[in-house]
């Protein structure tokens, strides 16, 4: 799943230095990515089925692994949108552009902390708790860059469907922060039942 996203960085970075002519491949990696995240769904979900009752915690696998897909969902609705922007021309200012590229990066390093989070699981509920605090703190980085970028946008001289679309993927960004501490949740969940 973090290839996913890091695919998805990768277009916006591609997309904030012009490298126009590597932005389709990558959008076509997110895809196939994304595909993947649905096929290790798929698989989680027939394992699960096929374990029945031995599983006391198998809705939280299945609520884990649901917010993995969303996040994916998100990913790809993130690389659509910023490849319409390069294939349409639509301006964007340079330091609107950084900003964008910025969250993306802060949204990564929260997804980063999910996994840490994610591997504590092998150590004991406490270490679990003490990393599902810095998701946390990120998540909270992540909605103060956010509030404070999309004032940016809608301060700005861009055409309203740049605008919209801009919007549109600083949002989605946001929503994936969200998932991420969602995805947390579930892992404490998890914790606490192993």
């Amino acid at each position: 799943m973090m290839n996913v996203y890091r695919k998805a960085m990768q277009l916006i970075n591609a997309f904030v230095d012009e490298d126009h002519n590597s932005m389709d491949g990558l959008y076509k990696e997110v895809l196939e990515l994304s595909g993947e995240v649905d096929d290790s769904k798929r698989m989680v979900v027939q394992e699960l089925v096929e374990i029945g009752a031995i599983l006391l915690n198998r809705e939280d696998f299945l609520r884990f692994t649901d917010l993995i897909s969303e996040i994916s969902d998100f990913c790809k609705g993130i690389a659509f949108r910023v490849l319409q922007l390069s294939i349409r021309g639509w301006s964007v200012p340079e330091d609107l552009k950084k900003e964008v590229s910025n969250l993306a990066t802060a949204v990564f390093d929260t997804f980063t902390k999910l996994r840490d989070t994610f591997l504590m699981l092998n150590y004991g509920s406490p270490k679990v708790l003490e990393k599902a605090k810095d998701v946390e703190v990120g998540e909270r980085k992540v909605d103060n860059m956010y509030r404070e970028l999309e004032m940016g946008v809608l301060s700005s001289d861009m055409k309203i469907p740049t605008l919209l679309l801009i919007r549109d993927i600083i949002q989605l960004l946001e929503d994936t922060a969200d998932k991420i501490e969602d995805a947390t949740d579930a892992v404490r969940m998890l914790a606490f039942a192993i």
